[in-house]
């Protein structure tokens, strides 16, 4: 079985598995992961909310807002003059 047959015979049961698994380190059974099981398992469940989930609901979302000082979001695009960060 190829890469693409296995994404595709993920089902979302399969899928809340998988994410669990990486969450807790070890299989519903208790079995630890190795870091080579970890590593698939968050590859697998990146590679299916890639082709199954909106942007905003995948794994590792981040949320970016416009900046407050320039307008634009993301990387400082357009952004002439930034402000340092204040921390509070």
């Amino acid at each position: 079985m190829d890469y693409q047959q296995l994404l595709k015979s993920i089902t979302p049961d399969i899928y809340a598995s998988l994410k669990r698994a990486v969450e807790l380190g070890k299989w519903p059974n208790g079995d630890r992961l190795t870091p080579a099981q970890r590593e698939s398992c968050m590859q697998a469940v990146i590679a299916y909310d890639l082709q199954h989930k909106p942007q905003q609901q995948r794994v590792g979302y981040i949320h970016t807002s416009p900046h407050e000082h320039c307008g634009h979001s993301g990387e400082a695009e357009g952004c002439d003059d930034p402000k340092p960060l204040k921390w509070t």
